[in-house]
C-alpha cells in the first residue's frame, strides 16, 4: 500500500477557531420524564470502551425533555474523555448528548467546506496523549478544561489532502480490525505499523508567515 507520506507545510488552527466546544451533561436520574423511553442516544465512556471510535447510538439514551435548550449536540461531532479518564475518544454520526466526562466538539458552520471530520478524528489519537499531559494538576479528579482544550493546534491542509490521507488511514484501520485470528505478535506489528504510518502521514511543519 502506497502512503505518499512526508512532512508538508500547511496552515495550523487552533480547535477552538474551528469547533464550537461545548461540556456533556447528565440530566437529573430522579426525573423520570427525562429517561423513560428515550430516543437521544446519551454517550458515555462506556460506549467507547465496549462498542468502538465510531459510533452511531449510545447504550443509555434520554429523552426530548432531558436535552438541554441549546439543543443535542449534532451528528459528525468528536467527543473526548476530558474528566478522570482523559484523552479517550469517538466521532458520533448521529445527533446526540453525552455525559460531563465527556467534551463534545461540533464544525463551526464556516468550516465544514475545508474540514474532513475523519481527517480530525484522526489527529485526536495525538491530541488525545496532549490532553493527558496537560491535565489540571490539582486536588481531586484529573481534569482538562475546555479554554486549554481550545488552544490546542492542529493543521489544516488542502481538502484533497485530507480526503487522501482518510482514505489511506481508514485502508490501514480495516485491515487491523479485519484480524480475527492469528499469532499475537502479528497482531500488534499491523497495529504498529498502522500507528507509524498514521504518525507520518499527519506530520505537517506550520506554514512560516
Amino acid at each position: 500500500m502506497s502512503t505518499g507520506g512526508g512532512t508538508s507545510e500547511c496552515e495550523w488552527r487552533t480547535l477552538g477557531e474551528i469547533f464550537d466546544i461545548r461540556n456533556g451533561y447528565t440530566p437529573s436520574k430522579s426525573n423520570a420524564d427525562y429517561w423513560e423511553n428515550g430516543t437521544v442516544p446519551w454517550f458515555r465512556m462506556e460506549d467507547i470502551r465496549e462498542n468502538g471510535r465510531i459510533l452511531s447510538d449510545a447504550i443509555q439514551h434520554i429523552t426530548d425533555e432531558g436535552v438541554k435548550k441549546s439543543g443535542a449536540f449534532p451528528a459528525n461531532s468528536l467527543i473526548m474523555s476530558t474528566t478522570a479518564t482523559i484523552g479517550e475518544h469517538a466521532l458520533i454520526i448521529t445527533d446526540f448528548v453525552c455525559n460531563q466526562q465527556i467534551t463534545c466538539f461540533s464544525l463551526k458552520n464556516e468550516h465544514k467546506n475545508d474540514m474532513d471530520i475523519k481527517f480530525v478524528f484522526y489527529l485526536f489519537f495525538a491530541f488525545g496523549e496532549w490532553c493527558k499531559n496537560n491535565v489540571n494538576k490539582g486536588g481531586g479528579l484529573p481534569i482538562i478544561n475546555t479554554a486549554k482544550l481550545a488552544t490546542y493546534k492542529i493543521p489544516v491542509p488542502p481538502m484533497e489532502e485530507q480526503e487522501r490521507i482518510v482514505s489511506i488511514l481508514d485502508r490501514f484501520d480495516k485491515l487491523c480490525n479485519d484480524i480475527s485470528e492469528g499469532l499475537p505478535a502479528e497482531i500488534e506489528a499491523r497495529r504498529k505499523q498502522y500507528e507509524y504510518y498514521r504518525d507520518k502521514l499527519l506530520s505537517f511543519e506550520e506554514v512560516k508567515m
